[in-house]
């Protein structure tokens, strides 16, 4: 892989992890209830999708998986009803003012848990990114595309996996630690409520558009 492709893999990887989706949705909610260092823990969760859905594409099972309907409905329907369960989730979440959740100890200051578990946490990231059909369909039309089929191929999914998990984890925790920034304009009942049914109803709405979603376009 030369240099100059590898430049190139960099900055389409840059406005693949920019553009919002699930994964920044998912990292900014997690960012403003738990804290950046709590959300760093979806982050890692995230990644570890990526990677399954990098080796997916790399592997060519993604494209068995697109060219199987029922294949390919299974992960989409799988994937939208766990967004929709998370966004319901966090619509119906307690909104608690800072002051009750300090007294209490167990709420956080956006009204979710203040003490998920470590595991609990990569889990949800990890299911985020790995039961999305958009980000297989995404990295099948695009690993090919920096690929030299005159070299071994491991090495280069090795390269672009890696530099890809890098962008990605950089850049979600920049929406984790923008969204934390804000935590506090989040200390009263009312502005906690908002802020659980806005990324409740964002989470929804991804999870309902993934059911429009067909192999050959993206919706």
């Amino acid at each position: 892989m030369s240099f100059a492709t590898w430049i190139a893999f960099v900055i389409a990887g840059s406005l693949i992890a920019i553009s919002p989706g699930s994964g920044a949705v998912l990292s900014m909610s997690h960012g403003l209830a738990y804290g950046l260092k709590k959300a760093s823990a979806t982050v890692l969760g995230l990644q570890f999708g990526l990677i399954l859905v990098l080796v997916i594409a790399g592997a060519g099972v993604g494209s068995l998986l697109l060219a199987s309907s029922l294949a390919f409905t299974v992960v989409k329907v799988v994937g939208a009803l766990y967004l929709i369960y998370l966004g319901i989730s966090q619509w119906r979440a307690p909104a608690v003012a800072a002051s009750d959740a300090a007294a209490v100890g167990t709420m956080s200051t956006a009204g979710l848990p203040a003490h998920p578990g470590f595991g609990k946490r990569v889990m949800t990231g990890f299911l985020t990114n790995a039961t999305n059909p958009k980000g297989i369909i995404f990295m099948v039309a695009v690993l090919p595309q920096f690929i030299a089929k005159e070299a071994p191929l491991l090495p280069q999914l090795a390269i672009l996996g890696v530099t890809m998990v890098t962008i990605d984890s950089i850049v979600m925790h920049g929406y984790a630690a923008l969204a934390s920034s804000m935590q506090r304009f989040f200390r009263d009942v009312r502005a906690v409520r908002i802020q659980n049914r806005i990324f409740g109803a964002v989470l929804v709405l991804m999870g309902s558009l993934l059911f429009l979603v067909e192999p050959g376009r993206r919706a």
